[in-house]
């Protein structure tokens, strides 16, 4: 195996970990350990592979979960943010606000709307 084969897979290893444990709180630290190479090294190979930050990913992660519970769910905000893994109510919504480009209530109320197949509404909303 060369060596950009095994950095994929140190830096696939630590997505999948956070596309599983998104809602703990991760650092990179303990994303770094997970790919068995320092936090420096990590924060930089991982946005050179995937083109974001490992925070950047996280959080996007963390919001397309908190957008799947407003529409599929009657959770209150307030929970979905903990359950998505925000510690703080301001931070989530001031972040759902910049990835899917409105707030949470008024996701909520569109998501009931139904006009469009499913598999097209999940591609719009998808973030960026």
């Amino acid at each position: 195996m060369n060596y950009a084969e095994d950095r994929n897979r140190r830096m696939l290893r630590a997505r999948d970990t956070m596309d599983r444990r998104y809602a703990e709180p991760l650092d990179v630290a303990a994303l770094a350990a997970v790919a068995h190479i320092s936090p420096a090294h990590f924060s930089r190979v991982f946005k050179a592979t995937f083109g974001e930050t490992p925070h950047r990913y996280l959080q996007r992660r963390r919001i397309e979960r908190a957008s799947a519970l407003l529409r599929e769910t009657t959770m209150s905000i307030s929970d979905i943010s903990t359950a998505v893994g925000f510690g703080s109510f301001a931070t989530f919504t001031r972040t759902f606000g910049q990835i899917i480009g409105e707030t949470p209530s008024s996701h909520r109320l569109r998501s009931g709307d139904g006009v469009a197949p499913t598999c097209a509404v999940k591609s719009l909303r998808r973030p960026a």
